[in-house]
């Protein structure tokens, strides 16, 4: 990773050239993605938050953003570091930028939040898990705006979790996100 520096900052400070970077690396990542490309939505999802960024000279090669969230489980809502938008630049994939960038995220998360969270395509599993994130092995739920709590089976053991403090998660009970427009997890 020589040459390449690790930023983070506010959606608020980085000015739309820097903006602009982030979500044509995004589009780019996702464009023919089995999941589906980077939506509008998705880029909503995205900003608002932190942003982690790894920049080789002036440009960018990769990306996460850290959100907060509440997240509800056990009768409480826990202030959570919701992760979105991680991509790395297809030339520059497999150099460690993706743990560079995840690394600062999870500091920016264990330093502020009860609980980190994401939804993490399929081939992405075993890079998370290997960071120490788990599936949730409960039932998970959406908050709706007109029809109360409802289930999301399909996110079902693919939203994943960082405990980072010692507040104690209720498995038996559903964990519950807040609404958003687009996916939800």
């Amino acid at each position: 990773m020589t040459g390449v520096r690790i930023e983070s900052e506010h959606t608020a400070g980085l000015g739309v050239q820097r903006l602009r970077a982030v979500r044509e690396l995004l589009d780019a990542a996702f464009a023919g993605h089995p999941d589906g490309d980077f939506t509008d939505a998705d880029w909503d999802h995205t900003v608002g938050g932190m942003h982690v960024m790894a920049w080789e000279g002036e440009r960018l090669i990769g990306h996460a953003s850290v959100v907060q969230r509440r997240l509800l489980n056990g009768g409480r809502a826990l202030r959570t570091g919701y992760v979105e938008g991680v991509a790395v630049s297809a030339d520059r994939r497999g150099r460690g930028h993706g743990a560079a960038v995840m690394a600062e995220a999870e500091r920016l998360i264990r330093g502020a939040y009860r609980l980190g969270a994401l939804a993490p395509t399929e081939e992405a599993v075993g890079f998370y898990a290997a960071r120490g994130w788990r599936p949730w092995p409960g039932p998970t739920c959406v908050l709706t705006p007109d029809r109360g709590v409802r289930r999301t089976p399909d996110a079902d053991g693919w939203v994943h979790v960082l405990p980072v403090t010692g507040t104690p998660l209720d498995t038996a009970e559903p964990l519950i996100c807040d609404w958003r427009d687009g996916e939800v997890w």
